[in-house]
């Protein structure tokens, strides 16, 4: 068994998966523990990436979580805890960009808000709650939370980023409104000073990474995010392979972003 356990949560597919294939490619030898809500999916994403890499010595392992379902992740950590015995990164990576289901009328506007906050916030405290015991385990233990860039407070008024734009005067305002996802990732960074206090004892090191602007299926139709600029989801899943491989841990308890610290 590799030294080096990781579990990382919404894996099959976008920066997940890109971060799976980061680490895979590092001269390190990992044992990924590659959580999906389906475990279809996840077995899927696993042989692609055994088709893929041929030769790693990196082993991945499908794991079924849903973050929404306490049970499911229950059922994770038992199967975890028995077959694995610690975890020595902890990526909570699973999200959700649910604003536009509001303007498609998919999902009332409540739907919306308290499904983003289950999914980014409370799902995310939760599997860290329930994993803690065996990061507690590992000699080197660290705990990452994928934030955004659209969370920091300081930057909200920067208007040279699009998000941060007034929408024209009337009503009803512009569908590019994000607020409920912004406001749940502003509050996984809380969430993320909160668990560097609870395990700072425990030698637990702890961030937020702000992967930037990625042409994932998080933010919608793919051809349209590389117009407005979005980056190859490669750029955000290395950040994150740094972060775990020791190149921020001068600065614990903080949100890393690729050019450095981003502002609260």
């Amino acid at each position: 068994m590799s030294n080096n356990m990781v579990f990382i949560t919404g894996a099959n597919t976008g920066l997940g998966l890109e971060t799976v294939k980061a680490l895979i490619r590092s001269s390190k030898t990992y044992t990924i523990l590659l959580g999906g809500r389906s475990i279809e999916k996840a077995e899927s994403a696993v042989r692609q990436l055994r088709e893929e890499y041929p030769t790693s010595h990196s082993i991945v392992v499908p794991i079924q979580v849903d973050i929404e379902d306490d049970e499911s992740i229950q059922k994770a950590y038992d199967h975890i805890s028995s077959h694995y015995a610690k975890v020595d990164v902890l990526i909570n990576n699973a999200g959700a960009q649910l604003d536009q289901q509001w303007y498609h009328g998919t999902m009332t506007l409540r739907e919306v808000w308290n499904r983003s906050w289950d999914v980014n916030t409370t799902g995310a405290h939760i599997l860290t709650y329930t994993f803690a015991p065996l990061l507690l385990q590992s000699d080197n233990p660290r705990l990452l939370f994928i934030t955004s860039g659209t969370s920091t407070l300081t930057e909200s008024d920067n208007l040279n980023l699009r998000f941060n734009q007034s929408p024209e005067k009337g009503w009803p305002k512009s569908s590019l409104m994000i607020p409920a996802y912004r406001a749940s990732k502003t509050g996984m960074n809380m969430l993320m000073r909160e668990w560097t206090r609870i395990l700072k004892k425990d030698g637990v090191k702890t961030w937020c990474v702000s992967p930037g602007f990625l042409a994932t299926g998080l933010g919608g139709n793919l051809e349209m995010l590389k117009q407005m600029g979005a980056l190859d989801p490669i750029v955000g899943a290395e950040l994150v392979r740094d972060v775990v491989e020791g190149g921020e841990d001068q600065q614990v308890g903080r949100v890393i972003r690729k050019d450095g610290v981003q502002p609260w």
